[in-house]
């Protein structure tokens, strides 16, 4: 089994050959990129029918006069039963778009704020024979690293992705895929000394 090194900011500086975040700087990156990403995922189909879109007659339903009934010009109007919704929420799209830059600054950002309080957990490798979940459990056990976890591997590994997938505190994403939002859901981040690699190539 491979020996766990807690990374702090200065060491994980030193391992990504970049000048980590350690001031206030970045915070409103990682502020926007995250909102993005959150709405980004909304699906916005949410909508209510307005008296132009519901489905009734436009016939006025009897003559202005004469009946000793309130005026009232079309079926769908929102007073009456089965009429259009007035101010209703309507179908949009609620997805932002974040410039690539922001969003190296953000995941440079959140990779500074768990390397300040040591969440960030460098292993050599890690390997699973089989897609078993208590095994990886053992495996994390093993380095002493408790709570939700999120592992980042260099390539997918099919038994690490099954094995987590079947865990709620787990979860398993590529060095490419990682992004600002994944590093701050957890309480440890798990990386393998390939995928550091890796992260250190898309902050340069």
């Amino acid at each position: 089994m491979s020996k766990a090194t807690p990374l702090t900011l200065e060491t994980a500086g030193k391992a990504l050959q970049v000048e980590l975040i350690a001031n206030g700087k970045g915070t409103q990156a990682l502020h926007d990129t995250i909102v993005a990403y959150r709405a980004n995922r909304r699906a916005g189909t949410r909508g209510t029918k307005t008296k132009a879109t519901v489905n009734k007659s436009g016939k006025k339903p009897w003559r202005q006069k004469g009946t000793g009934r309130a005026r009232a010009g079309y079926a769908s109007s929102p007073i009456w039963r089965g009429g259009g919704v007035v101010f209703g929420p309507q179908n949009r799209d609620f997805s932002k778009i974040t410039p690539k830059k922001v969003k190296q600054l953000a995941l440079k950002k959140a990779i500074s704020e768990r390397a300040k309080d040591e969440s960030l957990i460098l292993v050599e490798a890690l390997e699973l024979k089989d897609a078993k979940t208590k095994n990886l459990v053992a495996l994390l056990e093993g380095f002493k690293i408790e709570g939700s976890v999120l592992i980042v591997l260099a390539e997918a590994n099919d038994n690490i992705y099954l094995a987590s997938r079947n865990h709620l505190a787990l979860e398993a994403v590529t060095a490419d895929s990682v992004n600002a939002e994944d590093l701050l859901r957890f309480d440890k981040i798990v990386l393998t000394q390939a995928a550091l690699d890796k992260i250190a190539a898309r902050l340069k």
